[in-house]
């Protein structure tokens, strides 16, 4: 079977899950995250943050639940 795909889309569901040091962060944004020393960070595939969250599970379901795909980065 033939089908067309729009190859320009290819990849634009997928969404890069990193650990961040919470000593990285900008002052303010550490100011709201507590006592937590490493949060986790959403990307997706141009580098823009689109997340912080408190945990690698929560960014997974964060990515799922707005049908992207996760993907670990060390």
């Amino acid at each position: 079977m033939n089908m067309k795909y729009d190859l320009k889309t290819l990849g634009q569901d997928i969404v890069y899950v990193k650990p961040v040091l919470t000593a990285d962060l900008p002052d303010e944004v550490r100011a709201e995250i507590g006592d937590l020393r490493e949060v986790f960070a959403v990307h997706n595939t141009k580098g823009e943050q689109l997340a912080l969250v408190a945990d690698r599970k929560l960014a997974f379901h964060l990515a799922r639940e707005n049908h992207m795909h996760p993907v670990t980065v060390h």
